[in-house]
C-alpha cells in the first residue's frame, strides 16, 4: 500500500486478524510504518472461559446430581417418568408434584442386575445410549495443538518480522518514514563542508529534473568516511529529514547469518522494498562489516560475505537497476573495502567527515546545551579551544558529564568548574581521591609532573600549561599535566616536535636531578618520546646523515590508532643507523631538559612544594612563579640537537 494512501473505517481491525492468523502481510499506515498490535494473550483466555460460562450455565439445561439409592427411592415412589441408560451414567426425569415442573436428574451408574426388571414393573419409558469417542478422540487432540498454534503466532508475532522461523531471508531494514525521521540538518554542526555535499543530494531527490535537464544523473551511491563519532548516521538521517523521503537503515552485520545464502536474499529484499518506496535512501552502516575486499583472507575466505557483497555489487549497478534508490554508507576503515564498491557507478561520491576545528567544536558545543540550563559565566570557545581533537560524541559526552557533575551538587545551573571537571573526567578518568599513597611516592610524583610543567612553559613551541595535579585517575595515571593549544594545528616543524620531545622527558630529567635515581612513572613519557624521535627520522627525513628517504610501515586504519608495525623495508646497516639517529635525538633532547630543570631548580622545588600543599596548580600560578625568577632562560636554552644540523 502506498505510503500516502488513507485507510477506510473498520479495516484496522481486519488488518490485525489477518497479520495474527498469519493470512497476509499487515498493512501500513499512513506513516509507513505497520500497525501496533494491541492484542494480548489474556484477551484470548478471558474469550475461552466466557464461553464456557455461558455454555454451562444458560445454555445447557439443569440437572440435578443425586446418588443411585435416591434414584432406587424415586423409582420405586413411581417418579420416574423416563430413563436413559448410559455406560457410566442414568439420566431422566422426575415427574413433578402439583403444579412443579418435571426435573432433570443424573446419577452414576451401578451394576444392578434387577434394574431393568424393575422399569418394566414401574413401566417406565426407558433407552440405552452408545457414545461414539470417534469426535472425542480426535477433539482432545485438535484443541490443544489448535491451542498451542495460536500462542506460537503470538509469540512470533511479539518476537517482530525478523525473528521468525520462515523470515530469514527478509530484511532486517528499519524504515522511517517522510515524517519519521525528524533530524535536518540544523541539528548538525562543525562538519559544513560534508554538509554542503550531501546538500545536493538532497537537491537531487527533491528536484530531479533540474538536474535532469542539463544531462546530469542522481548519485548512485555516498560514502561517508570518517572516525568514529563524528556524525556520519547523523548525517544520514539529516538527509533523509531534508529530503522528506522514506529512509532504510540497516547495519552491515546484519546482513549476514549462519545459514548459506541468507545475506544475498536479505540484499534483494531490502533493494526490493526501497524500489516500492523509490525515491527514498538506503542507509548502511559500518559497512566495512559487509564490504571488506575479497580474496585478502589468507586463512579461507567466508563464501557467504563475499556472496552477500557481490549481491550488493549487483544490485547497485547491474543489468536490473533501481531507479531512485540512493545508497549512503558510513565506515572508518575505508582501506579494508573492496574495490569494486568504490567505483564510480557504485559509491560515486566519498565524503570525508572529519574531525571539527575549534569554531565546529564551538557550535556543536552550542547545539549540545540547548537544553541545558548554563551559568552566565561558562565560555564555550573556551571550552572548545580546550578539546582538541574531540569529536561531536565526545563534546556531547562532555556536556553531558558536566550537567551530571552540577545535579550532583544540587546546582542551579551548569557553571564551569562543572565543565572543567568534565573535561578532566573524559580526558583523565575518575579522579581517586580515596587511594592511600605514601608520602614519598607523592614528592616523587610533584617533582614529575613539575618537571613537565615547567619544561612546557621554558621551551618556545610547547603549549600553554593549563592546570597540574597530582590526583590520581584512571587506569594508570598517577598525576597529569594539562595544556591548552592556543589554535588548531595540521602540521609541525622540526623545533616544534623537539620542543614537545622535550616535554615528555621533563619528568623522568625532574626524577633524576632531584633524587638521583628514577621510577617506572615514566613509561608512557618514553614511549611516545620514542615515537616522536622515530618518526622524525623514518617518517618525515628530517636527518641529513640518512638524507630525504621515508621508511614506510606497512599501511595502517586510516581513521583508527596504529596497533601494529610492518616489516622491515630496507637493510641491517640502514636499521642501525637509524637506530643510532633515534637514540641521539633523544639523548640531546635529555641533556637540554636536564639544563633547562638546573638552570630553574628553584622554580622546580617551590612548583613541586606547592602540588604537595595544594594537589591542583593552575598554569596562572605557575606563570607568576616564572615572571618572579630570572628572565631570559628560554632564550638562553641550547641550540637545536646538533645531530640534526650534520
Amino acid at each position: 500500500m502506498p505510503l500516502n494512501e488513507e485507510k477506510k473505517p473498520g479495516e484496522n481491525l481486519k488488518d490485525k486478524l489477518s497479520s495474527f492468523l498469519g493470512l497476509q502481510a499487515p498493512h501500513r499506515n499512513e506513516k509507513g510504518l505497520p500497525p501496533k498490535a494491541h492484542f494480548s494473550i489474556w484477551y484470548f483466555l478471558i474469550v475461552f472461559l466466557l464461553i464456557a460460562l455461558v455454555q454451562q450455565y444458560l445454555l445447557s439445561p439443569k440437572v440435578e446430581m443425586i446418588s443411585y439409592g435416591k434414584f432406587k427411592q424415586y423409582l420405586g415412589e413411581g417418579q420416574v417418568s423416563s430413563l436413559t441408560i448410559g455406560p457410566e451414567n442414568i439420566t431422566g426425569t422426575i415427574k413433578g408434584k402439583e403444579e412443579k415442573k418435571d426435573q432433570n436428574f443424573a446419577a452414576v451408574r451401578v451394576e444392578d442386575p434387577n434394574l431393568v426388571k424393575e422399569l418394566d414393573d414401574h413401566k417406565v419409558n426407558y433407552s440405552g445410549l452408545y457414545e461414539s469417542k470417534f469426535w472425542s478422540t480426535i477433539l482432545s487432540w485438535v484443541i490443544p495443538i489448535g491451542f498451542f498454534f495460536l500462542i506460537w503466532r503470538f509469540a512470533m508475532k511479539k518476537m517482530g518480522p525478523g525473528m521468525g522461523v520462515m523470515s530469514f531471508s527478509k530484511s532486517k531494514a528499519r524504515l522511517f518514514a517522510q515524517d519519521g525521521t525528524k533530524t535536518t540538518f540544523a541539528d548538525v554542526a562543525g562538519i559544513d563542508e560534508a554538509k554542503d555535499e550531501l546538500q545536493e543530494v538532497v537537491e537531487f531527490l527533491k528536484n530531479p529534473g533540474k538536474f535532469q535537464k542539463l544531462g546530469g544523473k542522481i548519485p548512485k551511491g555516498v560514502l561517508l568516511l570518517g572516525a568514529p563519532g563524528t556524525g556520519k548516521t547523523l548525517l544520514a538521517k539529516a538527509v533523509a529529514g531534508e529530503a522528506n523521503v522514506p529512509f532504510f537503515s540497516i547495519s552491515g552485520s546484519e546482513f549476514v547469518e549462519m545459514f548459506v545464502g541468507v545475506g544475498a536474499a536479505r540484499v534483494r529484499d531490502l533493494f526490493s522494498q526501497a524500489t516500492v518506496s523509490a525515491p527514498c535512501i538506503i542507509f548502511i552502516d559500518e559497512l566495512d562489516a559487509l564490504g571488506k575486499a575479497r580474496g585478502i583472507n589468507v586463512m579461507g575466505g567466508n563464501d557467504e560475505r563475499e556472496q552477500t557483497l557481490n549481491q550488493l555489487l549487483v544490485e547497485m549497478d547491474g543489468f536490473e537497476t533501481n531507479k531512485g534508490v540512493i545508497i549512503m554508507a558510513a565506515t572508518n576503515r575505508p582501506e579494508i573495502l573492496d574495490p569494486a564498491l568504490l567505483r564510480p557507478g557504485r559509491f560515486d561520491r566519498q565524503i570525508l567527515v572529519d574531525r571539527p576545528d575549534i569554531n565546529g567544536r564551538e557550535a556543536i558545543l552550542k547545539i549540545h546545551t540547548q537544553k541545558v540550563l548554563l551559568s552566565p559565566e561558562v565560555n564555550l570557545h573556551q571550552i572548545a579551544a580546550r578539546t582538541p581533537g574531540f569529536v561531536g560524541a565526545d563534546l556531547a559526552n562532555l556536556v553531558n558529564e558536566a550537567a551530571l557533575l552540577a545535579a550532583r551538587k544540587d546546582k542551579e545551573k551548569v557553571e564551569p568548574a562543572d565543565f572543567d571537571e568534565a573535561i578532566d573526567r573524559v580526558i583523565g578518568g575518575l579522579e581517586k581521591k580515596k587511594r592511600v599513597m605514601n608520602p614519598k611516592e607523592k614528592e616523587i610524583i610533584a617533582f614529575h609532573e613539575s618537571g613537565h610543567a615547567l619544561v612546557a612553559e621554558s621551551v618556545q613551541y610547547a603549549d600553554p600549561v593549563h592546570k597540574i595535579s597530582i590526583i590520581p585517575r584512571g587506569i594508570a595515571a598517577l598525576g597529569y599535566t594539562q595544556q591548552q593549544p592556543t589554535e588548531d594545528r595540521y602540521l609541525m616543524t622540526r623545533s616544534e616536535l623537539l620542543d614537545r620531545l622535550a616535554v615528555f622527558l621533563g619528568g623522568r630529567a625532574a626524577e633524576e636531578l632531584v633524587f638521583g635515581e628514577i621510577s617506572t612513572g615514566a613509561q608512557n613519557d618514553l614511549q611516545r618520546a620514542t615515537d616522536i624521535a622515530r618518526s622524525m627520522i623514518t617518517e618525515y627525513g628530517m636527518s641529513d646523515r640518512l638524507g630525504l628517504v621515508t621508511y614506510e610501515r606497512e599501511r595502517r586504519p586510516m581513521f583508527l590508532p596504529d596497533t601494529f608495525s610492518g616489516g622491515k623495508t630496507y637493510s641491517e646497516a640502514r636499521a642501525a643507523q637509524i637506530d643510532e639517529e633515534i637514540s641521539k635525538v633523544i639523548e640531546e633532547a635529555h641533556e637540554r631538559v636536564r639544563e633547562i630543570l638546573s638552570q630553574r631548580r628553584k622554580v622546580l622545588d617551590e612548583l613541586a612544594h606547592l602540588l604537595l600543599e595544594k594537589e591542583v596548580v593552575q598554569g596562572e600560578e605557575l606563570r607568576a612563579m616564572l615572571s618572579k625568577s630570572k628572565p631570559g632562560i628560554a632564550a638562553s636554552l641550547p641550540e637545536l640537537p646538533s645531530l640534526l644540523q650534520k
